[in-house]
């Protein structure tokens, strides 16, 4: 027999991988689609030089190409998971997968840069359904036993994703035009598609709860207003009113959505959730990674190609370690062995722990070469394939399973908020830092490349390297202590869960 199309209320979910034969069928679908949206995500970077000859892009326009899409899908992370535990997660995966080869469609043919920024958009909305659908269509359909390995291999696919983007933009580019880093999404979102309504078994909420069409709109608002704030502090100064007006109403429009929460007959994110220690504790362990990883990823990325030199695409092969390290570990269940006998404290605690120290390897030894930047990359990828499926199954696992599409919204729109505060914030410690040692910037060259054109010897071209990496290595250690900081509250207070948990 097939697969129940909704979960009953006297039901459990822990039988239904047994009575599922295609669990792993479902599994592999559900990377498929999320490895749709991650290569394009990171595809684009490479292709920022090709737009702006080939479309006259300003910087402006190039900062909106890539920002669209993460503002419209942090925007709407939380209302997509609701709207997936009411009207059915496969539903909404396949609208997602839609809308995302939709999007991608209109981007490749895209004339300007208005019509780009607009499927950008466009794809951000499909992406939002993908984000949260496929990690609750994981937690319907495996066990507690299973789930670890699932989401480990999910997050797998996830650094996949980042190795392989700036690899295969590179290649298209090499050959075709821009618009074919779009394009090659329209055959894996049909074949992704395909699969879903074959294999993926339908589920939703079985209480049938009204939609919250209130807390939807002050969660979109909020969100949206914030991480504008976020994107635009770097560019245009945290106190213009550009950064403040968003940031201020964001936050305000949240105060407001977090009080109707708490009254409404049927809220959308049940605010007693926070109240959960093991809730609480994976939420802050994952706000933390997020930033720390975030911020060094975006810090990464210009030491390898402003101080060392490399182009796009030698950028991405050097940073491959650290997915392909990932990739190893999850595919052959290390984490998800190890948790059961160390627990999950220790695992998130001795796993970011390792991405820590892989930081501050970056920053003390990689400064001026690839070799112990190689050393971090690999303790790093370490470090996030111990952790991060540890704390994806804390977080999921406080959650009832009928509102597993909020958890998977909660989860994303978390890590979107640390990925954009970890890139705002280290990034004004390098731009702080590097500012002090370099008088030229602090008088308005504003960044390396402008600095360096400023410069009249070689002498001075050296020194203002220097600085950078000096900048970097300052803001990579503050990275590394956040990180350390996450672990170790996320231990402590999932520590503090159990123990409360363990006399009933």
């Amino acid at each position: 027999m097939s697969a129940p199309t909704t979960e009953s209320p006297g039901s459990t979910a822990a039988p239904r991988p047994e009575r599922n034969p295609t669990r792993w069928v479902v599994l592999a679908v559900i990377c498929l689609a999320q490895l749709t949206v991650l290569l394009d995500n990171t595809v684009l970077t490479v292709a920022i030089p090709s737009l702006t000859e080939e479309m006259g892009a300003a910087t402006s326009d190039i900062q909106w190409m890539i920002n669209a899409y993460s503002l419209v899908q942090a925007g709407l992370l939380l209302t997509a998971g609701s709207a997936a535990d009411r009207y059915g997660r496969k539903k909404l995966l396949a609208a997602g997968l839609a809308l995302f080869g939709i999007g991608s469609l209109a981007a490749g043919l895209s004339e300007t840069t208005g019509q780009l920024i607009a499927a950008r958009a466009g794809m951000g909305i499909g992406g939002a359904l993908l984000m949260t659908t496929t990690l609750a269509v994981i937690v319907q359909v495996f066990d507690d036993e299973e789930r670890t390995k699932a989401i480990g291999l999910w997050g797998a696919v996830s650094s996949l994703g980042f190795a392989a983007g700036p690899l295969i933009g590179g290649a298209l580019l090499n050959h075709f035009w821009w618009g074919s880093i779009f394009l090659i999404n329209l055959p894996v979102a049909v074949l992704g598609l395909l699969a879903v309504l074959k294999w993926v078994p339908e589920s939703k909420n079985p209480a049938g709860e009204r939609p919250d069409v209130l807390g939807a709109l002050l969660s979109t608002v909020g969100m949206t207003g914030v991480t504008f704030a976020i994107i635009s502090g770097p560019g245009h100064g945290w106190t213009s009113a550009r950064v403040l007006i968003p940031g201020a109403v964001g936050v305000v429009v949240l105060a407001g959505f977090a009080l109707w929460e708490r009254r409404a007959p049927y809220p959308m994110l049940d605010m007693q959730f926070f109240r959960n220690r093991r809730f609480v504790g994976a939420v802050s362990g994952s706000i933390l990674v997020a930033f720390g990883m975030g911020g060094s990823f975006f810090l990464l990325t210009q030491h390898l190609q402003l101080v060392l030199g490399y182009d796009p695409l030698q950028t991405g092969l050097r940073m491959s370690p650290l997915a392909l390290v990932i990739i190893v570990l999850n595919l052959t269940g290390v984490g998800a062995r190890l948790l059961p006998k160390v627990g999950t404290p220790v695992s998130i605690a001795g796993g970011m722990g390792l991405l820590a120290a892989g930081l501050a390897a970056i920053a003390v030894l990689g400064a001026h070469g690839y070799g112990g930047m190689f050393l971090g990359l690999v303790l790093m990828g370490t470090g996030i394939a111990l952790a991060m499926p540890a704390m994806a199954t804390a977080i999921m696992s406080a959650i009832p399973p009928e509102k597993a599409g909020v958890g998977a919204g909660l989860n994303g729109t978390l890590q979107e908020c640390g990925n954009g505060l970890g890139v705002a914030v280290l990034g004004a410690v390098l731009n702080s830092r590097f500012a002090a040692l370099v008088p030229a910037v602090a008088a308005g060259a504003g960044s390396l490349p402008a600095a360096l054109a400023d410069a009249r010897t070689d002498g001075d071209r050296a020194a203002i390297a220097d600085a950078f990496a000096t900048g970097v290595h300052t803001s990579q250690l503050v990275g590394a202590a956040a990180v350390l900081a996450g672990g170790l509250i996320a231990a402590l207070l999932l520590r503090r869960a159990e123990r409360s948990e363990s006399p009933q």
